[in-house]
């Protein structure tokens, strides 16, 4: 059999060689090519780069009045999630109108998810200041709750349908007609 390897690999060798030369393409015509990747990536469905909100999104955490909120627990209303902060502008502008929607639509309910690093002390001498009727709490950036997409900008809101489901979200300043408007769209 060692006899036979040599003239094996000698042959191979001289097909090799017979080979006809082939033209060289200009460089600018074809790019080089390369080497084959061990494995594809995995689509980008599979493993998105960024959270997106849950299509029934939950949340469980202690509003800054000490209060526990469940988002579950307003099942039957339409919710308003929205992410907000102390330091922007737009976000307090947004409060005062919100905050009345809140107390004069039964059927709307409304949550403030404080998007910072801020003590609740600090947030308790902020809402005194700017009181709000709805529950405010506070929401860690380096941790913020999994059924909800990390915000982008703020504000941020999520209006979640009397079963639960996300139904819409808005980027920016929001109305308490642009909500109202959402829900009659979505009847």
């Amino acid at each position: 059999m060692t006899c036979k390897t040599p003239l094996l690999l000698a042959a191979l060798l001289a097909l090799a060689a017979c080979k006809p030369a082939q033209e060289p393409t200009p460089a600018s015509s074809q790019p080089p090519a390369q080497a084959p990747t061990p494995a594809a990536p995995a689509p980008v469905e599979d493993t998105p780069a960024e959270r997106v909100t849950a299509e029934f999104p939950t949340l469980k955490m202690k509003a800054v009045d000490g209060s526990d909120y469940d988002l579950a627990a307003h099942r039957g209303k339409w919710v308003v999630v929205n992410f907000w902060a102390t330091w922007c502008a737009p976000c307090r502008k947004e409060m005062p109108e919100l905050s009345a929607l809140h107390a004069m639509r039964s059927n709307i309910e409304v949550v403030g998810l404080a998007y910072e690093d801020i003590q609740t002390p600090e947030m308790q001498a902020f809402l005194t200041k700017h009181p709000v009727t709805y529950p405010i709490v506070v929401v860690d950036p380096f941790d913020p709750p999994a059924d909800f997409a990390t915000p982008r900008g703020l504000p941020l809101t999520h209006l979640i349908d009397p079963q639960g489901k996300l139904a819409h979200s808005f980027l920016g300043p929001v109305t308490a007609a642009d909500i109202e408007k959402q829900i009659a769209a979505a009847k």
